[in-house]
Formats: structure tokens, sequence, C-alpha cells
């Protein structure tokens, strides 16, 4: 006779919370760890690999977000226009000050999964630069980091 631990839910049948989480003064790297965590299920005690059974994420204050170091002038987001000489560099100071939503997608998404159910994931976090956020009315939970 087998007996069985674990549980291994199915797609419809995982109930999802709402988590906010302050950005401010937060070194950029702990805040995207803490946020893939809870997108990925991984602190619930019925996470299933294959199943999206992580929580929304809602992060406030985006663009007062913390890099320890000179991390902010060294690094640099790249893209690439796919003509010859169209390599764009955008430090993450400047990214960070125009449009931090990408600088923390970025972040979150490269500790994520490298599958299909990652881009599913990441469409259940929200990134706003200032302090309000039109989710009150799921009433989140704050998620410490």
């Amino acid at each position: 006779m087998m007996r069985r631990d674990t549980t291994l839910h199915k797609p419809g049948q995982v109930t999802k919370q709402w988590k906010v989480v302050n950005a401010e003064g937060v070194s950029l790297g702990r805040l995207a760890a803490e946020v893939a965590v809870a997108l990925m299920g991984k602190n619930r005690p019925d996470y299933t690999p294959h199943v999206d059974c992580g929580d929304y994420v809602i992060v406030t204050n985006a663009s007062k977000v913390q890099m320890t170091g000179r991390k902010g002038e060294q690094k640099f987001k790249q893209r690439y226009s796919e003509y010859p000489g169209g390599l764009k560099m955008e430090s993450y100071n400047s990214l960070r000050d125009n449009k931090p939503d990408v600088l923390i997608e970025t972040a979150v998404k490269r500790m994520l999964p490298k599958n299909r159910l990652a881009r599913i994931m990441l469409k259940n976090m929200k990134v706003f630069p200032g302090a309000d956020h039109p989710y009150a009315d799921k009433k989140p939970v704050t998620l410490n980091v």
C-alpha cells in the first residue's frame, strides 16, 4: 500500500491571494528574489511545480528601489534594434528614474523558471512607481521583504 503525503493541485484548484510589497529602500535583488518566490508559490505548503499556484503581487514605490555599490552607474540594460550599430544601452539609474517597472520586471523575470509558465506568473505582478495602486479593493496582505 502506498502512502501519499503530497498534494498535487490541478490548474483550477488553487486559491490565490493578493500581496503588496513596498520597494522603498529595499535592494533590487532582495526584492526580486522575494517577489519571484511569491509568484511561483514556493512559500505555500501546497506548491505544485507544473501549476501556477503563486499569488498576485503588487509592487509599490518602484522608483525608490535601492542598488548597492555603484551598480546604478555600472550596470546597463541592453536592447538591439536588429540593424547595424543598433545597440542601445541604458544605465540602471536612468532606468529607475524613467521606467522603474521595466527594471523590476526584468530582475524578477530572470529569477523565474525558464519555461512557458514563467510568462503566466509574470503577468500576476503589478508594478507602480508611486505608493498608490488601484487594487485596494482586493485587500492585499503585506509581504515582508
